[in-house]
């Protein structure tokens, strides 16, 4: 399999570097080194992917993780060639550069959660400074989440049209200002309106992030470099509202804005510094923006397995959403947990999210199908739900806090399981499209998740049976999605070698 770096010098643009599009060295770095992945450099006690696994035949690596042999580089003429002899440049090992390019990319997928979650505490503070009601200022909330989900809508296509760097720099300023705007809010209706700005501007981040990396990898090697951007960045929603409720212990709700004005400010500078262009104008789509997003979601929700796991993964994170909105009532109000102990239950489930996203990039990928360890982690996301459910309903009598932390701790483990295979799996059926299809799954996400997250208080504080109904619901509908839109029994390069000469 030809390598990114190999790719884009075939297709360099000759304008492309005055756009910052990605040099051969800095590429081959980025695509081999920043995620700690070892470099294909032939050398003993390195690891890589087979040539084969572009092709069908006997790889060694799982149907899923495999393209047609046909697949075109976007602008080429041709199919994928063959690989150069010559080794990669820019392998000679581990380079401060790559290390942040992937703390840049976690950076971007950990903002918009942040700017979201970490406010929560705050809450009350902002309902007795501005003197607005409870339900009004839920609405921030409610803004912050609504811009997030359409912003990627707008954002995806974009970057399609006009490279990754561009849409993404304008996003991270607008983020800024509207972040700073959100601090010095008079009022709770100009607070809705910032909020609003910031989750549309803040959306950049997490769209380009997932088509950049779309960009430089493929198969096995893409599902391992979400793995590691889960290990970086994907705990930022489940932590973000314990650092809010530390930065509320030396400042006010503002100061959480304040906060993250700053840390917007600093990705701002080491994305305009430290990330380069990762698609070339040979791959960028022509004509208007509206139009050819509108035609590439078309094409993309017509494709009937990249839907399957775009809603497996849509509503397995629905789950995550209903355990992070409902589970201080459950672990505090009914089991009588003291805030330090839930503190230590949330991180422990975080650890467990992360560990289990590691093993699936270091251990799992490359060595058992991507659809059997999706489908594991759906299974066991399904039965600690199940469990959690009998637990509420007493079906096991009186029980105390541990039987539902231990519950919980393997639904947020199986998380790290499910999350990176769906959007790996989801993004392996695009070449053309990375932004669209990135924008499509994000949104998915924040859209189911704002449905079911409201549910899980339906009956009050004082029962956990709604969380464990809504998380079993969405489990049970992840799974029914992944089996019948994805079958995940069938091999698919056929099938893909077959859709690709269609279009």
């Amino acid at each position: 399999m030809p390598e990114a770096g190999d790719l884009a010098r075939d297709h360099q643009d000759p304008d492309a570097q005055s756009e910052g599009h990605i040099p051969n060295a800095a590429l081959a770095d980025i695509t081999g080194e920043i995620a700690g992945l070892p470099t294909p450099t032939g050398a003993p006690g390195t690891e890589r992917v087979p040539d084969t696994a572009c092709a069908p035949g006997p790889a060694g690596l799982p149907e899923s993780a495999r393209v047609p042999s046909t697949a075109r580089v976007p602008g080429s003429s041709g199919p994928v060639g063959p690989e150069p002899s010559e080794p990669p440049r820019g392998s000679a090992g581990p380079r401060r550069t790559g290390l942040l390019a992937t703390l840049v990319l976690a950076g971007l997928t950990a903002v918009p959660p942040l700017s979201m979650d970490m406010y929560l505490p705050a809450l009350p503070q902002v309902t007795d400074s501005l003197a607005a009601p409870a339900a009004t200022v839920q609405l921030t909330l409610t803004a912050c989440l609504l811009g997030m989900a359409l912003g990627q809508l707008v954002v995806g296509p974009m970057s399609d049209r006009w490279g990754r760097r561009r849409p993404l720099r304008a996003g991270l300023v607008v983020y800024v200002v509207a972040t700073a705007l959100c601090a010095l809010a008079p009022n709770v209706e100009s607070l809705i309106v910032f909020r609003l700005a910031q989750g549309l501007a803040g959306a950049a981040g997490i769209v380009i992030a997932r088509a950049v990396v779309r960009d430089l990898y493929d198969g096995v090697a893409m599902a391992r470099f979400f793995s590691t951007l889960m290990l970086i960045g994907g705990v930022a929603p489940i932590v973000a509202p314990l650092i809010g409720g530390q930065i509320l212990r030396v400042t006010d709700w503002r100061g959480v804005f304040v906060v993250l004005t700053a840390v917007g400010a600093a990705l701002t500078v080491l994305v305009w510094v430290k990330l380069p262009e990762t698609l070339p104008k040979a791959g960028r789509q022509g004509g208007a923006v509206i139009g050819q997003a509108l035609r590439s979601m078309r094409t993309l929700l017509a494709d009937r397995v990249f839907t399957g796991y775009a809603l497996a993964g849509g509503f397995t994170s629905a789950a995550l959403f209903a355990y992070i909105a409902a589970s201080p009532f459950v672990i505090q109000t009914i089991y009588g947990a003291s805030p330090q102990t839930y503190s230590l239950l949330f991180g422990l489930n975080s650890v467990g999210l992360v560990t289990a996203g590691q093993l699936n990039g270091k251990v799992f990928a490359g060595r058992i199908s991507l659809d059997k360890v999706l489908a594991t982690g759906l299974l066991l996301v399904v039965l600690a739900s199940t469990a959690l459910l009998l637990i509420a309903t007493g079906a096991f009598g009186e029980t105390g806090l541990v039987p539902v932390a231990a519950a919980l701790f393997v639904l947020m483990s199986a998380m790290g399981l499910c999350l990176p295979n769906t959007q790996a799996l989801a993004l392996m059926r695009t070449r053309h499209a990375a932004g669209s299809a990135s924008a499509l799954l994000g949104t998915s996400t924040f859209l189911i998740g704002a449905v079911a997250s409201p549910l899980v208080g339906i009956a009050g504080e004082h029962t956990a049976v709604p969380m464990a109904v809504v998380q079993l619901a969405c489990a049970l509908v992840a799974a029914a999605c992944f089996m019948a839109l994805c079958r995940p029994g069938r091999p698919r390069v056929a099938e893909a070698a077959a859709e690709g000469e269609e279009s």
